[in-house]
């Protein structure tokens, strides 16, 4: 409920306080006096966007002050603690204006953006000023209409939540396709590069071993020559290597005591011995290996130049390098595969989503299918009331593709004259009629739903009399489960308050200032007497205005 409003420097106001309460609260005033004014700069406290324009003193800054009582709320309490606010018993937003156009919002003293001021206003008041009727016209609006009288919250949320869920797997999907489109593009040349390598049977390090491999047997003659030579040289000239050092030991070995070096000599020249031996008929090994082979020279030549066209096709340097993009090659035909598998299997979670997004969406539906002849014959009935005896509207539903408010579009269609030419409400009904049209749903929907604090400003337009009576009425049975304020210009609604705030100007120190006055009992009487006869009431108009009161 909102409990106080203080507004500083803002438009023509250059400072005015009020206290609330709880039911009707209306708001009289001479034309110009500011009382439309006072809805503005509540609007701005609740995160409208602003300039300098609204600085009634281009000097100082400008201040709305709004207090809340907000025990209980647990939507509130949550929005709080959410964005790390206080939560205090009382819910204080500030909104400043500065004269450089700086604009600051505080909740409980807290900064905050505009965004969350705006979130959090939401849950405090709804905000109705003439220009709002054009709501009406919305489908959006009139479908949350319907489900607030269907009171399929919980269906709803359910069915978003899964529609959610699906929208997020179909751009998924979306995603895979678009990803497998451009691969088939290249799987084709990838497969064909693929086979070409595979088919080479690469192996590790095969270039470059048969090079190595080339210039050996293409060498083997002149190596051989040297091999048997020094193998010759070693095992069968006419004084071998090997026997030379076998003798040079035998022959010092007589001698070994003489000398302390002469056993070391002697083991290190047996030991010379066998490595040499060894060398030899290691030699004699190689030397018997390598054979001159023109049919091998021949593969070894085929194979390299294989191996040189595929470094030059594929910019590699080496065996490796092509054995590596063989398995990216590889890889890459994989994920192809890999690609049709994952776009099945969420191709299946889709289906199963959408089935079951639209048996949700078909429950949605039928509530919303049963409130339309209810909704109209409630608020057929209501418009007699407000002054329209021949205004009708009719409620319609068609079925559209599964989106997140569901499958329905809605339409709320309108008859001024009882001319059975039932058209768009924003294309045939009058600003009058959409105000007092906005008032029947408005009222008929916050029996269904814990509304915040409701605003009507001038909602009264176009109407006087009877229909300004029953106005008054409705506003009156609104007010008992939640707090109301009314700006209005008619008697028979003013009457109706709980409180009634009087808004006039007045000459206080050689200026022109707007004041707003809380109207005892016999102060109403008088102010809705002249609002019934001019300045100057007469006897019959106090009786009436005592009557209008009481």
């Amino acid at each position: 409920m909102l409990q106080h409003l203080h507004i500083q420097n803002y438009a023509i106001l250059e400072e005015v306080s009020m206290d609330l309460f709880s039911g009707l609260q209306v708001i009289t005033g001479e034309t110009g006096a500011g009382k439309s004014i006072l809805a503005g700069a509540l609007s701005l406290a609740l995160g409208e966007r602003a300039d300098t324009a609204v600085l009634m003193d281009r000097n100082r800054k400008c201040i709305v002050e709004v207090s809340f009582g907000a025990d209980g709320k647990k939507e509130i309490e949550k929005f709080l603690a959410d964005n790390g606010l206080d939560a205090d018993q009382e819910l204080i937003l500030r909104r400043e204006i500065a004269p450089n156009g700086k604009s600051r919002a505080f909740v409980n003293d807290t900064p905050v953006n505009l965004d969350q001021l705006r979130k959090l206003s939401i849950l405090l008041v709804d905000l109705h000023q003439q220009f709002d009727s054009l709501l009406l016209g919305e489908s959006g609006f009139q479908m949350s209409v319907l489900d607030a009288l269907a009171g399929h919250a919980d269906q709803l949320r359910e069915y978003q939540q899964i529609f959610q869920q699906l929208r997020v797997k179909l751009a998924d999907l979306e995603n895979l396709k678009e990803k497998q489109s451009r691969a088939d593009k290249e799987n084709d040349y990838h497969k064909f590069l693929y086979g070409e390598l595979q088919q080479a049977g690469l192996e590790e390090n095969e270039f470059e071993k048969a090079e190595a491999d080339l210039k050996l047997l293409t060498n083997a003659e002149a190596i051989k020559s040297v091999l048997a030579n020094i193998y010759y040289g070693m095992q069968q000239s006419e004084q071998p290597l090997v026997q030379q050092i076998r003798a040079f030991g035998q022959h010092l070995e007589p001698y070994a005591a003489y000398h302390p070096k002469f056993p070391e000599i002697i083991q290190r020249l047996v030991s010379v011995h066998i490595e040499v031996q060894d060398l030899a008929d290691e030699i004699g090994s190689v030397n018997d290996e390598i054979q001159y082979d023109a049919e091998q020279i021949e593969k070894l030549n085929e194979r390299i130049h294989t191996g040189y066209k595929l470094f030059k096709k594929h910019n590699a340097h080496s065996t490796a390098e092509l054995i590596q993009l063989r398995q990216d090659l590889e890889n890459k035909i994989q994920e192809v595969l890999n690609l049709a598998e994952e776009i099945n299997a969420k191709e299946k979670q889709v289906e199963a989503l959408i089935k079951t997004a639209g048996a949700l969406a078909m429950r949605v539906s039928r509530g919303r299918k049963a409130q339309t002849d209810l909704l109209a014959e409630k608020v057929n009935g209501l418009m007699k009331r407000v002054g329209m005896p021949n205004a009708r509207i009719r409620v319609d539903m068609s079925e559209i593709p599964l989106n997140i408010y569901g499958q329905d579009e809605v339409e709320f269609l309108f008859d001024a004259n009882k001319s059975n030419r039932f058209d768009s409400i924003k294309k045939v009904a009058s600003g009058g009629e959409l105000s007092r049209l906005m008032l029947c749903i408005k009222s008929l929907v916050a029996q269904s739903l814990d509304m915040p604090t409701l605003l009507f400003d001038e909602i009264d337009s176009g109407i006087s009399g009877e229909a300004a009576r029953q106005v008054g009425i409705i506003l009156r049975d609104l007010s008992r489960n939640r707090q109301v304020i009314c700006i209005t210009h008619q008697p028979q609604i003013a009457g109706k308050g709980d409180a009634h705030f009087y808004v006039h100007k007045e000459i206080r120190n050689e200026k022109m200032n707007t004041r707003i006055q809380l109207l005892d009992n016999e102060e109403r009487v008088l102010v809705i007497a002249r609002m019934l006869s001019g300045d100057k009431p007469t006897a019959a108009a106090m009786e009436n205005a005592r009557e209008l009161v009481n």
